[in-house]
């Protein structure tokens, strides 16, 4: 499937992720997809171009393969907003390696483990990195969000509008030596909140 749409979202950081799960269950929200390894390659210019304009080119791979291209979020607004192209791709490592062939490099690997639901046809997924807990809620619109978050009990002036890889550069511009975002390289380490520059959404 294609899609060429705005991406429209935030993130929370969650401190129980058992009782939000609860949570949505007593709402009512609707499975979409089960628990799922997601592996995401991102990738740039040698020069870096793509990442000085925030532009994104990612290759992720779940239960498919996607290739998607992000570009830079609007600013002064209330949720993060910004084109996305996103289209399925038959084989990772041959997308892979039709993009480096085209000149793009592998500029950091990051994993997640993801749960996707769906809550009054707003996607709120759990989203558990190798340096905690989150929640990312996407909608048509901010007002949508707002409400879905209301409902869900978190905080809406704990939101993040940041992307993983820019919540991973606050750890590493504090000393964090690991290359890529993923478990292994994580593996024994603890992290809170405050050490990404968010903030608890759950009380």
């Amino acid at each position: 499937m294609n899609k060429t749409q705005e991406e429209i979202e935030v993130k929370f950081w969650l401190a129980d992720l058992a009782g939000f799960i609860l949570r949505l269950e007593e709402l009512g929200a609707r499975l979409v997809h089960a628990r799922v390894l997601e592996v995401n390659l991102r990738f740039d210019t040698p020069d870096g171009s793509l990442s000085r304009e925030r532009r994104v080119l990612r290759l992720r791979k779940d239960f498919d393969v996607h290739l998607t291209y992000k570009g830079p979020a609007r600013l002064g607004e209330a949720v993060s907003i910004r084109q996305e192209i996103e289209f399925e791709a038959s084989s990772f490592e041959n997308a892979r390696d039709f993009l480096q062939a085209l000149g793009y490099q592998v500029t950091v690997m990051y994993e997640k483990y993801r749960t996707g639901y769906d809550l009054d046809n707003v996607f709120v997924t759990l989203d558990e990195m190798p340096f905690g807990n989150l929640t990312e809620i996407e909608g048509p619109d901010a007002v949508s969000i707002q409400t879905a978050a209301a409902k869900l009990g978190l905080d809406w002036e704990a939101r993040s509008m940041e992307s993983y890889l820019q919540l991973f550069s606050h750890l590493q511009q504090a000393g964090i030596t690991a290359r890529h975002l993923s478990f292994v390289e994580f593996q024994g380490l603890s992290f809170k909140a405050e050490d990404v520059g968010m903030h608890p959404a759950d009380g």
